[in-house]
């Protein structure tokens, strides 16, 4: 059966059959598999799963054993008859791990048992394909060299990633300066008034589309002259959890309002257009804004900079992101290519 199933009693190579690992790649990637046994079934037909592998297994000691599945077929294994019960072919725990870590570093225990039930069924269909002398067709051919182009560039990004996977700590203080802005940790209070108030239903003579309108928009202006209300008594001093429910009371709003208080959130937290809370000195309160959801009211009680170890990951990450970023912008930026449109058709602006 080509490279990958072998002998009586044999053990698989380090070769695999590409086509394979690639139609199994996206179920690795995203975790599920079609018809793939739950835990649940597979510890029930295997006896009982440890939930990891266990420890005290040797590297070379057999993890899945496959039964009735060899390369080259015995007299039993005629088409029409029942698989030979005396073929074997063994994946060893070394085998096993280097093909899972190929496919997906850190699966699973949970996926590794899908994947090792899976698995035999995959080379089992592989195997039939290749009695049927699929693998010398064109369509197999022309698939076979997609999945090369594809595993290559998987590649390249891994090991682009792995590059980038642990920058110099220079670099990452020089980030932190640069962008110390964006390690602001403030303490703030906030109001929050909604957008419309509620109101009573239109008698149904008077169910117009200009009538209800209208009524929207008086009830859109009425929330409008609380926020202002409410700006100037939190300007004057008066406590944020009061205002916030009194602006709900006003509302007509019979729910639990939100807490007044955020207590300390960085600056990324906050809408783009509220960031300017952070530019307050403590004890000031900031202008409102609006949206179309309501109107905030914020108050700073304090701000202090988050220090370099907290946010060292996280810089870490963004510098690992925008060199995987550039290196492929520098590799894809200098190639154009441009379609056929009597073989495509005319492309649209918004399909560009």
């Amino acid at each position: 059966m080509g490279s990958f199933i072998f002998t009586k009693s044999t053990k698989i190579r380090h070769c695999w059959l590409v086509i394979l690992l690639v139609g199994a790649q996206t179920w690795a990637q995203s975790g599920t598999t079609p018809n793939a046994p739950s835990d649940s079934h597979v510890a029930s037909a295997a006896g009982t799963v440890p939930e990891k592998p266990t420890p005290t297994v040797a590297p070379d000691a057999a993890v899945v054993t496959i039964k009735g599945l060899c390369s080259k077929p015995s007299a039993a294994s005629a088409p029409g008859s029942s698989p030979d019960a005396s073929c074997e072919t063994i994946i060893t725990r070394a085998q096993f791990e280097e093909l899972t870590d190929a496919m997906q570093p850190g699966m699973t225990p949970p996926m590794k048992i899908q994947f090792a039930a899976a698995y035999p069924k995959l080379l089992a269909m592989a195997k039939a394909a290749e009695d049927r002398g699929l693998e010398k067709g064109a369509r197999y051919q022309r698939r076979l060299e997609f999945a090369r182009v594809q595993i290559l560039s998987q590649e390249l990004l891994r090991q682009l990633q792995d590059e980038s996977a642990n920058p110099p700590q220079a670099e990452i203080e020089d980030y932190y300066q640069k962008n110390i802005a964006s390690y602001q940790q403030a303490t703030l209070e906030r109001i929050f008034i909604p957008i419309q108030k509620a109101t009573d239903q239109l008698p149904s003579g008077k169910s117009t589309p200009a009538a209800r309108n209208a009524q929207h928009e008086a009830a859109e202006e009425a929330m409008t002259r609380e926020a202002e209300l409410l700006h100037k008594r939190a300007i004057a001093g008066e406590k944020f959890p009061q205002l916030q429910n009194e602006a709900y009371k006003v509302a007509g709003l019979d729910e639990v309002p939100p807490s007044s208080s955020l207590g300390q959130v960085p600056r990324s937290t906050l809408p783009a257009d509220h960031a300017a809370v952070f530019d307050l000195k403590p004890g000031e309160v900031s202008p409102i804004f609006s949206d179309s959801t309501g109107h905030f009211i914020y108050k700073l009680d304090a701000l202090n900079l988050q220090p370099l170890d907290a946010v060292k990951n996280q810089i870490s990450k963004t510098l690992q992101r925008q060199y995987v970023e550039k290196t492929i912008q520098s590799i894809q930026g200098p190639i154009t290519s441009d379609s056929n449109p009597a073989y495509f058709g005319q492309v649209r602006q918004s399909d560009k």
